[in-house]
């Protein structure tokens, strides 16, 4: 992905204008425990602000082209949190004018 292009896409996580759920999804953030506050889980606010973070940052990630809607393109990133708990898979869709559209928030099935 060039860099622009992901300056965008890290800037409209973090408008509610520019970003918005698609389908098929699995976006529960409610169920993922927030880190940094115990015994509380994310928001969905909360959620697109954490992925703005991780790629704000530089946490690897993966472009992958979706079945639905065909050859739409996405970046998926296994965020490991802590040792106690399932990473956080997070796949974020690109729309037209790099709108992010969340697709999957959720703890991972994978170790």
């Amino acid at each position: 992905m060039n860099p622009e292009t992901l300056r965008q896409l890290i800037v409209n996580c973090r408008r509610k204008n520019m970003r918005m759920l698609g389908f098929p999804r699995e976006w529960t953030p409610e169920r993922v425990r927030h880190l940094e506050i115990e015994g509380h889980f994310f928001t969905n606010e909360g959620a697109w602000e954490f992925v703005a973070d991780k790629l704000a940052d530089g946490h690897v990630f993966e472009e992958m082209k979706l079945d639905n809607p065909p050859g739409a393109l996405a970046i998926v990133m296994n965020i490991k949190v802590s040792n106690s708990d399932t990473s956080i898979y997070v796949k974020i869709q690109l729309g037209k004018g790099n709108l992010a559209i969340g697709r999957s928030f959720h703890y991972s099935n994978y170790r």
